[in-house]
């Protein structure tokens, strides 16, 4: 069903398949999770027409029917895990950070959430006998963060812990980094993603790993005020789907940072909330609070979870990346 072709859909003609692919719109699979309105301002065609075409698409993917509970369970067994570096954290995780789902980390500038990120970027590529998925991985930064070094360092810890020899250079060419400079960007930079996915579906390192550094930053600069919060989470929630779509359309891990902000008229427990609203907490599927502790140590608090219960683990941030403490 997966050779089936944009053509093969009825009502589908070339022109039609063509504004389809510029849309975005590459496999049958993507076509039957769009919305009829999304489909059709985007490939320029009526929603009735739209609205046929994601039917066909979803008979042709077997996607939108009911299905029993040994049938999700048996599809839940193709999802990978990315070894986190720190077997505390792995063991919080269920075994590591989760593919076909978004794990969102929020906490205070410094906590190590970028270096989460940096070490998830190395590990990815590892084999998965290694605690990897064997795939490549796109980071979209919007705030300056990502450091080359920094993934050197880790890669030199890496194959001393595996006692192997690791190439960084290899490891950098696997990263794909987009800076997005607003928030527009920033969401059209998840389609420049599912693109580049599917250029490397049949490779021998499809993308594995989706990293948004930070989710938050750009939404929070431009829209300031009560009176514009509205606005903010609309397309906040469009952008968290595009997501949730790339990390199921390719059995992708989608780690997303968060900032936070401070609550001064809470008198008792941490006055650090993350930001983005109810939306952004409904959406990510895990939820993680990073705080510092003594010295390189970090406390990782899993928040929210929907099989895992919660649980508090700590790491180290040294030079060769996230390990236990």
């Amino acid at each position: 069903m997966t050779e089936m072709l944009l053509e093969d859909l009825p009502g589908v003609g070339p022109a039609t398949a063509e504004k389809l692919r510029e849309a975005g719109f590459n496999s049958i699979e993507a076509v039957a999770v769009a919305s009829p309105a999304e489909l059709g301002a985007t490939a320029e065609i009526g929603e009735a027409t739209a609205a046929k075409i994601i039917n066909a698409a979803r008979q042709a993917a077997d996607i939108g029917g009911f299905e029993t509970g040994d049938m999700v369970f048996e599809r839940r067994q193709h999802i990978g895990k990315i070894n986190t570096g720190c077997i505390e954290f792995n063991e919080m995780m269920g075994g590591g950070i989760e593919s076909q789902s978004i794990t969102e980390i929020y906490g205070e500038f410094g906590s190590g959430k970028t270096q989460v990120g940096h070490q998830l970027a190395v590990n990815v590529q590892l084999s998965p006998e290694q605690g990897g998925l064997g795939g490549s991985v796109i980071i979209i930064d919007t705030e300056n963060t990502f450091r080359p070094d920094r993934i050197q360092q880790m890669v030199e810890g890496k194959a001393n812990e595996l006692g192997i020899e690791l190439d960084y250079e290899d490891f950098l060419k696997n990263i794909h980094v987009a800076r997005a400079f607003n928030s527009n960007h920033q969401i059209l930079l998840v389609d420049s993603a599912m693109d580049l996915a599917n250029e490397l579906k049949d490779s021998d390192k499809p993308v594995r790993l989706l990293i948004v550094d930070s989710l938050t930053a750009h939404f929070r600069a431009e829209y300031i005020g009560r009176g514009t919060l509205a606005d903010r989470q609309q397309k906040l929630n469009k952008h968290l789907h595009g997501l949730q779509r790339f990390a199921n359309l390719n059995n992708a891990a989608v780690l997303v940072t968060n900032q936070v902000m401070s609550k001064p008229d809470a008198f008792f427990g941490d006055p650090t909330k993350p930001i983005g609203g109810h939306i952004l907490g409904h959406t990510a599927t895990f939820r993680l609070y990073i705080r510092k502790s003594k010295g390189d140590k970090r406390i990782v608090k899993l928040v929210d979870s929907p099989n895992l219960p919660e649980g508090e683990a700590v790491l180290s941030v040294t030079r060769d990346g996230i390990v236990d403490a």
